[in-house]
């Protein structure tokens, strides 16, 4: 048995039905635990997102929030609703949606936490939080083996997922589209990383607030063209998505059948690697946020599943099934080109800079996650070179076969994932005050 073989069979393992179980019956607990309220506040985090921060922290709380969106905000919002599409039917979508609905939940929670538990470090001035602290902190120092797990996979998950699969990712689009050499892709990535990385969570998070609002809204008017232009096809894909969900769907072409355990699986594996809610990757971003209130910077948080799932995911899976083109045996990124192909005669491109862009916002998003995860583990003398390993990486990463990795990536990232959700159980009664205590004070 080779290595792939034995990665692939870890990965099937990682990601098989008791870890998803384990994540969208989180989400329940916690949606039903606090009432519904992250549904029900949607508008509450929109309002907290433009009213003047206050108490301590390193960043406004939208610049968190754009932080966070920043490594949300990628590949997995193209080339990851394609293939959810693919493997599990259009019906896939719906169960995103759903896994999106309870992870506001898990959002929320999360950024209650890393908020109610962060710590603040002299020199330099930090507030560092996310599941490692929570988990210590909030649990107490036996489980501080499981913190340090938790920081060790994220560590190392940064360079896959974070890092050189999106510098891959890009080259391959660029080459693609441009005919750009993958090598000169790997360089400017390096040196543009390299501006933004070395002037830490302040600079990536300046970059992110200016690149995330712009790279979504165009994207999204985008792709909004191409669905007003075939309005009258969209009540026919939103039934095909619904119906597909409970009754499965099997498409002609190169699609082969799809039941209705596959579009929940893809459905809910592909929603948390587009918007990482349970993940535990967010929380490390909002707990550097400037507030006062654990309450208020987690219905900021939870915005960012929001955004991520039910609008930009949404927007590309309308454009795929309206165009038919998941019925044309093409996936990933070639499928999202495909169905953009079909709405605009420049299609390729629209698809090739949002790749670029969104992989390169994630670049500096997984490298705040990466950097802060390393540092609980070896303190303040692993920032330097972390960074240094880090731009390196896009360098390299640009010029490889990746494929292993993408599947060592994935694995790990479920790995993060484990420790973050037996916390967030665990201490669920510390959110579920937290969030009682709030709302008894509101007007």
């Amino acid at each position: 048995m080779s290595f792939g073989d034995w990665l692939s069979a870890i990965n099937s393992f990682a990601w098989g039905a008791p870890t998803l179980v384990l994540l969208a019956g989180t989400g329940v607990y916690l949606t039903v635990g606090l009432r519904f309220l992250p549904i029900r506040r949607i508008g509450s985090g929109f309002r907290a997102l433009f009213q003047k921060p206050s108490g301590p922290g390193e960043i406004p709380p939208h610049r968190s929030l754009t932080t966070a969106l920043s490594a949300t905000v990628g590949t997995g919002n193209i080339a990851g609703v394609s293939t959810a599409i693919v493997l599990g039917g259009p019906g896939a979508i719906f169960w995103m949606w759903m896994m999106a609905l309870v992870g506001t939940a898990l959002k929320y929670s999360e950024a209650v936490l890393a908020v109610h538990f962060r710590e603040q470090t002299e020199n330099p001035v930090e507030y560092h939080g996310g599941p490692m602290y929570y988990i210590e902190k909030g649990l107490g120092p036996r489980w501080k083996w499981l913190a340090a797990l938790f920081a060790l996979f994220a560590s190392l998950a940064a360079f896959g997922i974070g890092n050189m699969t999106q510098s891959n990712s890009v080259a391959d689009a660029l080459y693609a589209e441009f005919s750009v050499p993958e090598v000169a892709t790997g360089v400017g990535m390096a040196a543009l990383a390299g501006l933004i990385v070395v002037g830490g969570l302040q600079r990536i998070a300046a970059a992110a607030a200016r690149l995330v609002p712009l790279m979504a809204a165009a994207y999204i008017l985008l792709a909004g063209y191409i669905i007003l232009a075939n309005i009258t096809a969209v009540p026919g894909a939103f039934a095909v998505i619904i119906d597909s969900a409970f009754n499965g769907h099997a498409a002609v072409g190169g699609f082969s059948g799809a039941v209705v355990m596959m579009a929940i699986q893809f459905g809910i594996a592909r929603g948390l690697f587009s918007n990482e809610a349970g993940l535990g990757s967010a929380p490390i971003a909002h707990a550097a946020a400037r507030t006062d209130s654990p309450v208020r910077q987690g219905q900021i948080a939870m915005l960012g599943t929001v955004i991520d799932t039910l609008v930009v995911c949404t927007m590309t899976a309308l454009v795929v099934v309206i165009s038919g083109a998941w019925t044309s045996g093409a996936d990933g990124a070639a499928l999202a080109t495909a169905a953009f192909n079909f709405g605009l005669p420049f299609g390729g491109t629209v698809i090739s800079v949002a790749l670029a862009v969104f992989a390169f916002t994630t670049v500096l998003g997984w490298c705040v996650y990466g950097e802060r995860s390393a540092r609980y583990l070896f303190g303040q003398r692993i920032v330097l070179p972390f960074r240094v390993l880090w731009i390196v990486a896009l360098f390299i990463g640009s010029t490889m076969e990746l494929q292993q990795l993408w599947l060592l990536a994935d694995t790990l990232n479920a790995f993060m994932a484990w420790p973050n959700l037996v916390a967030l159980v665990l201490l669920s009664g510390v959110v579920f005050k937290a969030t009682r205590e709030y709302e008894s004070k509101r007007p």
